[in-house]
């Protein structure tokens, strides 16, 4: 890792990958007609339009994108962590769904993190190479793009080779980011790339991160070299030298997995998302089923899902039901969420309107109902049902002009994972097994719960909240959304589509708009400070909502067609990212 001085201009990174557009136009840029790519730092949107405006798909742009966040966004996600993803074929309208999350690994055990008298250890899942999932973000890129591509594999890595090799300046967010976590200072490899005077690069230094610049130049050769080759032994070595479990054989038996999304309508669109081992597609779903129909409260006063709009945005009526949805949503994801691979999880069930509707009678309208009052839904009530109806981290979204779309969320967990990098390699590594229920009702890092159905068991793929979703409309693409945030992630996206679909906002006002959270467990509603005005806070709090006023949380970035037809993008100002489009 080297720092060289600001006056390197960051632009030459892109000389001969962008035909046309500049930074400083595309910034301004949010409507476009061919296509539109949208993430959380300018220089990975800028990566995946130069894929667009050199012949290539929302696939190719993907691709690119994201090894472009590995590099400018360690902290967030890269090459040592995993995602989903969801994709439009444009030709057909068919939606897809790519697991490329991380697994345990084959020694990983159901008690591995807990002392003998059953108690956790201290940071074991969340701190050091304990904590490592199986990587799958290579090899869920390899896989779209052999599918899907249409660029060279060669051409999709080459702008995040450029960003490593040549450096790109350090922003507030990510100086910020290297200063809030001591624990990089413990990492010799970390240390050397992030702290190399002991302290965060300044903000407008340019960072160099020249061994994450060979990795990449070896995956631009051939994606096995991440499972099977020279990457793979050094991060085995690594694991072995450091007490970590993950093994050259769990490199190489690594698969991405292709999964039916999970889709139910609302109003006049059509919803689809990531489906188990994601909870965030099932939980989507049935929180705009339970905001369907007709709620009543014990005082004889009504409302109707039809009339969301007329009542006005976050009118406290509507804002107690979309909170209560949530509370009802949450306790069925400790209860029933996991990989369906190991366990059964009852999602036809979950997303049906008809268990919507037998949930929706619990809620009253007039009050707040204790979180310890609101158990998961009845296996029986599931088992009725399931026959009726045929989850700190980074996303982007891409839509070309052939109608292909891909919104795309991956990461590595806590800011900076496990907070090491496999040395020789430059990839930070996620810390993603503190998703698993490390044991039944400890909350992990995000405060959610969960029991037996997430439990740890060796290739097990741990629950995630990550909610890569697409709607469409007519047969046309209406929205493309996702963001980060952990366990916030689902009801971002829920206020999302609401806001477009139900209030008819443009892209940036989507994602600007602020937000509430509740998980239900811990029993408190978190609101975005001064998002809210007071008598609206006084009044959810008369009802009963234990309030938590919170800075913003999320970076969401969408893309979604105006009734005029243009794409219209947008990122979270919250964050640092643009839309790039033309």
């Amino acid at each position: 890792m080297r720092l060289v001085p600001v006056f390197q201009v960051i632009s030459a990174v892109f000389i001969g990958l962008m035909p046309s557009v500049g930074l400083a136009q595309t910034i301004a840029l949010n409507r476009a007609k061919q296509g539109m790519v949208v993430a959380a730092h300018p220089l990975a949107s800028q990566a995946g339009l130069a894929m667009l405006q050199q012949g290539g798909n929302a696939m190719d742009a993907a691709v690119a994108t994201t090894f472009a966040i590995s590099v400018v966004e360690p902290y967030s996600a890269g090459l040592g962590g995993g995602g989903f993803l969801l994709l439009r074929v444009g030709k057909t309208g068919e939606i897809k769904a790519l697991d490329f999350r991380e697994r345990a690994p084959l020694a990983a055990t159901a008690k591995m993190y807990l002392d003998a008298s059953g108690k956790p250890l201290p940071k074991a899942s969340t701190e050091g190479y304990l904590a490592v999932g199986v990587p799958g973000t290579v090899a869920g890129l390899a896989e779209v793009h052999r599918q899907y591509g249409k660029l060279p594999w060669k051409t999709v890595v080459q702008p995040a080779i450029a960003l490593a090799t040549k450096g790109f300046v350090v922003t507030p967010k990510l100086s910020a980011a290297i200063a809030r976590y001591p624990a990089l200072q413990t990492n010799p490899a970390t240390r050397q790339i992030f702290l190399p005077s002991g302290k965060p690069p300044a903000i407008g230094e340019t960072l160099i991160q020249t061994d994450l610049a060979k990795t990449l130049g070896a995956i631009a050769q051939g994606p096995g070299s991440f499972y099977t080759g020279s990457i793979a032994s050094a991060i085995a070595q690594d694991m072995a030298a450091n007490g970590g479990i993950i093994t050259q054989q769990d490199l190489q038996q690594y698969r991405p997995i292709w999964r039916t999304p999970v889709c139910g309508n609302f109003q006049t669109v059509r919803v689809c998302s990531m489906p188990p081992p994601s909870s965030g597609g099932v939980h989507l779903l049935q929180m705009l089923n339970l905001l369907s129909g007709t709620l009543e409260s014990s005082s004889g006063n009504a409302i109707s899902g039809a009339n969301l709009k007329a009542l006005g945005w976050h009118h406290p009526d509507v804002l107690h039901w979309m909170i209560e949805s949530m509370r009802i949503a949450y306790a069925d994801r400790a209860q029933y969420l996991g990989d369906p691979d190991f366990v059964k999880v009852p999602t036809a069930a979950l997303i049906s309107p008809a268990y919507a509707a037998q949930r929706r009678l619990e809620i009253d309208l007039s009050k707040a109902r204790l979180s310890s009052q609101v158990k998961p839904a009845d296996p029986a009530l599931l088992q009725r049902l399931s026959g009726k109806e045929s989850a700190d981290t980074s996303h982007l979204s891409v839509v070309d002009q052939a109608g292909n779309a891909v919104s795309l969320t991956f990461t590595v967990n806590l800011g900076f994972g496990a907070r090491v990098v496999a040395a020789g390699t430059g990839i930070v590594l996620n810390n993603e097994m503190d998703d698993f229920a490390i044991a039944p009702n400890i909350p992990n890092a995000f405060g959610l719960v969960g029991g037996t159905a997430n439990a740890i068991a060796p290739r097990k793929t741990p629950l995630s909240s990550m909610t890569p979703t697409i709607v469409t409309e007519n047969g046309q693409i209406r929205l493309v959304a996702g963001a980060p945030g952990g366990s916030t992630i689902i009801t971002t996206i829920l206020q999302i589509v609401l806001n477009v679909l139900v209030y008819d906002m443009d892209a940036r006002s989507a994602v600007s708009a602020p937000r509430l959270h509740h998980q239900w467990l811990p029993d408190k509603l978190m609101v975005e400070k001064n998002g809210f005005d007071t008598l609206t806070l006084t009044e959810l709090r008369r009802r009963g909502h234990t309030i938590e006023e919170q800075a913003g949380w999320g970076n969401p970035t969408i893309i979604l067609r105006s009734r005029d037809g243009w794409l219209e993008g947008a990122a979270d100002p919250r964050g640092e990212g643009i839309a790039a489009g033309f």
